[in-house]
């Protein structure tokens, strides 16, 4: 994490992704429709959109359901935040211990039901003493809907070394899509500490 200048939620969210233009809203029955003549297009379609009349929570009128977020390091069981109650418990929870100097990824997990996503993206902007240090915008793709949890792998980081980089940091994550559609937005901290149980 390199030391940036404060910058805004929406600086992060508005990045252009260099040569990704978003595609225009379309429904499934639109999609399904389209190319009817097209053989091998019908059947790309049902590949891609076999669970669309699957719902995995049909009371949950939501079409992507941010389900947990998973801290992976190599050879350590994953930190798991779940994200399916209060979100504010989260954000009051003790920080999680990452230690310094190790590479880890961020993973997310989520459901879509009902429709295709398009240009889904994980947004998270790291704060320490008040001040941003960090700000990534990840585009995790599109994705039609299936009853299994599918999930994002973030590239690797590298968390920071030194005694002056020990401490908690905050995390503001947000998953949204090209609709500028915000699916979930929370919280949650840790700190980087000299070893996992210090």
């Amino acid at each position: 994490m390199a030391e940036q200048a404060e910058v805004s939620q929406a600086e992060v969210e508005n990045e252009e992704i260099p040569g990704y233009k978003p595609p225009a809203e379309k429904s499934m029955e639109e999609i399904l429709k389209a190319d009817a003549e097209d053989e091998s297009l019908i059947k790309y379609k049902a590949t891609l959109l076999g669970g669309a009349e699957d719902v995995p929570f049909p009371e949950d009128p939501r079409q992507v359901i941010v389900n947990k977020l998973t801290i992976v390091v190599d050879g350590r069981p994953e930190i798991v935040i779940d994200l399916t109650g209060n979100l504010e418990v989260i954000k009051k929870q003790k920080p999680i211990v990452i230690k310094e100097g190790v590479s880890y990824k961020v993973k997310v997990y989520f459901y879509i039901q009902r429709e295709i996503v398009t240009g889904l993206k994980y947004l998270q902007k790291v704060h320490r003493k008040g001040i941003c240090v960090d700000k990534n915008s990840f585009m995790v793709g599109s994705y039609g809907p299936k009853m299994e949890l599918q999930s994002y792998t973030a590239p690797a980081e590298e968390a920071p070394t030194g005694m002056l980089s020990r401490g908690t940091y905050t995390v503001k994550s947000t998953f949204t899509d090209d609709d500028k559609k915000e699916h979930l937005k929370w919280e949650w901290s840790f700190d980087i500490k000299k070893d996992w149980k210090d």
